[in-house]
């Protein structure tokens, strides 16, 4: 349960102010309808952070030593870092789409979630527990925690949370969670 605890609220709060909640939010101002957007969010992340899941996973099967331990814990630190830095819509265009709104939303959702920082997070997560299914679950409950939300009040909830606070607190907990990994490793606690 730990790693499903763990990975909601890492990509919970990561996930705020990022560019697939951005998404998200120009998802729903072209397409106006919040269930086939959601539906395109909840299989898009499936999908990714499943295989994202599994890559981190299997590396850390492969890899398994206190060294790779300690590669883990820096990735946790390193996102936190990344978290602080805003993330930017700039590669969409508003051309309409031939596609219905989930179709859209799962290919938008997809790509653009490729190489994220939450993608990266879930295999930093899956290396860490090693448990696919939980840390899965608990991603894509985070991503649908955030975007949820974001599809149903769009501009609005980005005017009013103060996304600077809620970036430093995502970046404190990844560091926070990549300096009790290296302490595990190091046999401090």
């Amino acid at each position: 349960m730990e790693a499903l605890f763990t990975s909601t609220a890492v990509v919970a709060l990561a996930e705020i102010g990022d560019k697939t909640q951005l998404l998200a939010i120009l998802l729903a101002t072209r397409f106006r309808t919040p269930l086939p957007i959601i539906l395109g969010i909840l299989v898009a992340t499936l999908a990714n952070h499943f295989l994202a899941a599994l890559v981190g996973a299997s590396v850390a099967n492969i890899l398994d030593g206190e060294w790779f331990r300690y590669i883990i814990a820096a990735s946790f630190v390193i996102m936190g870092m990344w978290t602080l830095i805003p993330d930017q819509l700039d590669d969409l265009d508003d051309k309409p789409t031939r596609f219905g709104a989930f179709f859209a939303t799962l290919i938008a959702f997809f790509l653009v979630e490729m190489g994220d920082k939450t993608q990266l997070a879930t295999i930093a997560l899956g290396a860490r527990f090693d448990q696919i299914i939980w840390v899965t679950a608990g991603t894509t409950l985070g991503m649908m925690l955030a975007n949820v939300p974001a599809v149903f009040l769009g501009h609005e909830l980005i005017e009013r949370v103060p996304l600077n606070i809620v970036r430093f607190i995502a970046a404190a907990l990844f560091v926070v969670i990549g300096v009790w990994l290296a302490a595990q490793t190091a046999g401090w606690v």
